[in-house]
């Protein structure tokens, strides 16, 4: 066994609801605290001297200074798998090109596409790894990754694989997800639903039989995939046994609704969604994941966690990280910046960036500092938990452990 500490503050996230509004008294703050790992697992967390007193052959890892401990964050909507930049897409829709524009000039999805395609398997393996390294550094621990920049059987395959190689690789978690059905590509020569029934019957065989991804997710907009043939394709999705996720409601609103109605475990964006289906929402099991990233690097209004939480609703918050989109990557900065705008308590914050998030990729192994659960956490140097959000990311994590060792 081994006792990590003294902490200034162990803020456990413990015994907190898995839905609805969280208030800051309610989050449980050990003071001079101390986690005792046990076989990469929590024993115990609580006062650093009783703990050393009642184990007396422990092994004493020793916080030196004043800092904090929380949960390690979870990522759990991401695109960072990709070849290729799209800066110039962010420059000209702040020179207030059009999506139609931008996509008719060569930029949009389709643009990192082609870059994706064009990659070598080495080069998309190694700018993943980098990137899976910066989100480390923040604190985050658990990071869903998506397909989608291949959008034939051969490209999509190369991304699941180099996300496969990519988990042999670092001591994160690594949860894949196939996006194939991201938009139906320009060299496909058929209808929406012959590209849906393409992704059935020739990208997810292959996916299950190799194991490379168990869950599966759809763009549903005007400019992707139609409400009734998405739920079609989720629906058939869901019969060869895969969990489903929707991007649902950024644009325009509705397809939330379909979310909930096919089990989703996560209708992600919902920055257009409306009042009626943010009740159909929260009287559901399936996790509204806001995006605030996507806000920040397309102009647009946040996702309404506020409505959301006070609805009752499970509210996660991830990055979106991508190239068009979401180019930051920062979960800390953006969840700092959503708080502000929609008024989120910083226990709010936190369960949606850590057991709320860990709930919407299917994972109860994480996400509070409590007996049993995985010993992944984040430390920071300051006596203050609220300063990690009231700085908006620009203070740094001091160290990550990952299974109760020191990576960082």
């Amino acid at each position: 066994m081994k006792l990590i500490g003294p902490f200034k503050q162990v803020v456990t996230l413990a015994n907190l609801p898995l839905r609805g509004k969280l208030f800051d008294e309610q989050l449980e703050i050990i003071v001079d605290g101390g986690i005792l790992i046990q076989n990469e697992k929590i024993q115990q967390v609580g006062n650093f001297e009783v703990l050393k007193s009642e184990n007396k052959n422990v092994e004493i890892e020793t916080i030196e200074g004043e800092q904090i401990v929380l949960p390690a964050f979870v990522d759990s909507h991401t695109h960072i798998c990709f070849g290729g930049n799209r800066a110039n897409d962010f420059a000209m829709r702040n020179a207030g090109k059009t999506y139609l524009e931008i996509a008719e000039s060569g930029g949009g999805i389709w643009s990192s596409v082609q870059h994706t395609r064009n990659a070598s398997e080495e080069e998309l393996l190694k700018t993943l790894s980098e990137r899976i390294d910066f989100l480390i550094s923040l604190g985050i621990t658990t990071i869903e990754v998506k397909s989608g920049y291949g959008l034939d059987v051969e490209n999509e395959l190369k991304m699941l694989r180099i996300i496969k190689q990519a988990q042999g690789q670092t001591k994160a978690t690594l949860v894949p997800t196939c996006l194939s059905a991201h938009l139906k590509p320009r060299d496909f020569e058929g209808s929406n639903k012959e590209y849906l029934q393409y992704i059935l019957t020739e990208i997810l065989p292959i996916v299950k039989e190799e194991n490379l991804a168990k869950r599966v997710d759809i763009f549903i907009e005007k400019s992707a995939f139609q409400p009734e043939e998405s739920k079609g394709f989720l629906l058939k999705t869901k019969e060869l046994g895969f969990e489903i996720t929707v991007h649902a409601d950024q644009f325009t609103a509705g397809s939330s609704r379909i979310a909930v109605e096919v089990g989703a475990k996560s209708a992600d964006h919902l920055e257009a969604t409306i009042d009626e289906d943010i009740e159909f929402l929260a009287k559901s099991d399936t996790v509204a994941t806001a995006l605030p990233g996507a806000s920040l690097g397309l102009g647009e209004k946040f996702t309404p966690a506020r409505k959301l939480l006070d609805a009752g609703a499970i509210l996660a918050i991830a990055s979106d990280w991508n190239p068009g989109s979401a180019p930051m990557g920062n979960l800390i900065t953006q969840a700092s910046i959503l708080a502000t705008f929609e008024k989120l308590t910083t226990a709010e914050v936190l369960a949606g960036m850590t057991f709320r998030a860990a709930f919407a990729l299917n994972l109860n192994d994480r996400g509070s500092l409590r007996q049993g659960l995985k010993a992944d956490f984040v430390t920071y140097k300051t006596n203050n938990f609220q300063n990690v959000l009231y700085n908006q990311g620009t203070l740094n994590a001091e160290n990550v452990y990952i299974d109760g060792s020191k990576i960082k």
